[in-house]
């Protein structure tokens, strides 16, 4: 059994250490990694959080997260699409549509669409599903499927998702969880399956979620 408590108070420690070790503005480098580290911080309380059955304050960390990760931005090198991809999500997994939508109008606002990078058109497809923009998202997900620099489960997955391909989706899906499955080391040391959370939630809203178990979810996914 997981101890998620344990996992909440280690990552409030780490994003509380983080906060009071802050540079100053004029040292912009180190504080805009110094922020995504507060950031990845605050994104593991919360998943701990949701992990644990507790949404309200796994919403608050989460938002905090996501502020972190697009307050970093600014100041990031060239072509740092991880920064608004972990703002999406978290905002994705706290269930906030509204909020989740403003940081997508400001990923593709930052030129996702146009990036040559996966992880740039990766950025540029999930904002583009969140904000309903199937039609655009499809293309660019299928970009990706050809690439192999980039997980094919999870080019396949936001494909099916643009398509509202439910077979698709779900064989695509399970194979995502799967691989989370079969990983020995996840980020900030959270036993969850985040990408697959959030692509069940877009599931959801076209009607294709997959049923889903393992104990990298949480309860009814």
């Amino acid at each position: 059994m997981v101890d998620w408590s344990e996992h909440v108070e280690r990552e409030i420690v780490r994003y509380r250490d983080g906060e009071e070790r802050l540079p100053h503005a004029e040292d912009a480098d180190s504080r805009q990694r110094q922020l995504t580290r507060m950031g990845n911080a605050a994104g593991g309380a919360g998943l701990a959080l949701l992990m644990k059955g507790c949404r309200e304050d796994a919403s608050e960390w989460l938002h905090r997260a996501a502020e972190r990760y697009r307050e970093s931005f600014a100041d990031a090198p060239a072509g740092s699409w991880g920064r608004p991809i972990g703002s999406m999500k978290a905002l994705v997994l706290a269930d906030d549509c509204p909020g989740a939508e403003n940081a997508a109008r400001w990923t593709l606002e930052l030129g996702a669409g146009e990036a040559e990078s996966p992880i740039g058109r990766y950025a540029a497809s999930l904002a583009l599903l969140i904000l309903g923009g199937d039609d655009e998202a499809r293309p660019l997900a299928s970009s990706l499927r050809e690439r192999g620099d980039f997980p094919g489960d999870v080019a396949d997955a936001l494909a099916t998702l643009a398509s509202a391909d439910r077979l698709g989706y779900t064989i695509a899906v399970e194979s995502v969880l799967e691989s989370f499955e079969t990983r020995e080391e996840y980020l900030e040391d959270i036993p969850a399956a985040d990408t697959v959370i959030v692509l069940q939630a877009l599931a959801g809203r076209r009607d294709i979620a997959a049923e889903l178990s393992s104990p990298l979810l949480p309860g009814r996914i």
